[in-house]
């Protein structure tokens, strides 16, 4: 359905996106019977859209983690809609995706999953060391490289920061934004933030076009304000004896416990449960959102 992707690629585990052939009769249509073919796939798309269901006001629940409060102007699906539509969009998903978010229009969109690594320690809050974690992530993408080339597709090279590594130790807060070059040189930016709780770490990647960004990454912090972890599951209400995490917060954003598993052979057998927080906006897509005004569409 969709025509090449534009993968949005966290720095560890990777998401490839097949690019369909042109056959020789896609490749003599008129613009018309082009047009006229975008128009029947943007009807069905919008109609397995129209199927799902939507949140457009009050609080959305994360699984039995958390919420996040849907403000006016904002949509909301679960994690039944939210793997639905990762899987629409051509993306590889661990089926664990817990909520997506975005405004009416669907310009942009963040989608919620929690990683149950424990309670993480953010003594590092003071020493995140941006030329050093670059380097760090740069030695793990190549690692997974090898994996990615045993699969037959494209490496993907780490070209350096968009926003580097920042903690907010109010909120427990960590956001950074690293820029990857993908097998066809094309350039992207994967925007990433971690909420940090009691049991574990809820995972928010971000995604739209990029020349958007400057206006979009306020509107989602914003957005953001809105995320409560439920009480018991809070950062403030780790008890002694909670599984305590194995690394920090440069863990967090090298990949933590993946650069051991790719190290140590088993980044294979954790392919599935690592291709976590991958998502990618089609071609296909950004005709119908970011081509055109909400009034529109």
């Amino acid at each position: 359905m969709f025509a090449r992707l534009l993968p949005i690629f966290s720095a560890v585990a990777i998401a490839c996106a097949t690019t369909p052939s042109i056959s020789a009769q896609e490749s003599t249509k008129t613009p018309e019977q082009s047009a006229d073919r975008e128009e029947a796939e943007a009807a069905k798309f919008m109609k397995f859209v129209n199927s799902l269901e939507w949140k457009t006001e009050g609080s959305g629940t994360l699984g039995s983690i958390a919420a996040l409060k849907v403000p006016a102007g904002y949509r909301f699906t679960g994690g039944p809609g939210t793997i639905a539509l990762m899987k629409t969009y051509g993306n590889l998903t661990s089926d664990s995706e817990l909520g997506y978010i975005s405004p009416l229009d669907m310009r942009w969109f963040a989608v919620f999953e929690f990683d149950p690594c424990g309670f993480v320690k953010d003594d590092e809050k003071d020493k995140l060391d941006a030329n050093k974690i670059l380097e760090q992530l740069k030695a793990g993408q190549e690692a997974a490289n090898k994996e990615l080339s045993k699969r037959g597709m494209p490496a993907l090279q780490v070209i350096g920061w968009q926003t580097p590594p920042f903690y907010n130790p109010q909120t427990k807060n960590l956001e950074w934004a690293v820029r990857i070059r993908s097998g066809d040189g094309s350039e992207v930016v994967n925007y990433k933030t971690k909420l940090l709780g009691r049991r574990g770490v809820m995972d928010v990647v971000l995604v739209c076009d990029e020349a958007r960004m400057g206006e979009v990454v306020p509107a989602y912090q914003e957005l953001l304000k809105g995320f409560s972890f439920n009480k018991e599951e809070s950062y403030a209400a780790f008890s002694k004896g909670d599984k305590i995490a194995e690394y920090g917060l440069t863990g967090l954003i090298v990949g933590g416990g993946l650069l051991v598993a790719a190290k140590s052979g088993l980044l294979a057998k954790l392919w599935k449960p690592i291709v976590v927080g991958i998502v990618a906006i089609g071609a296909f897509l950004k005709r119908i959102f970011v081509g055109k005004t909400k009034e529109t569409i």
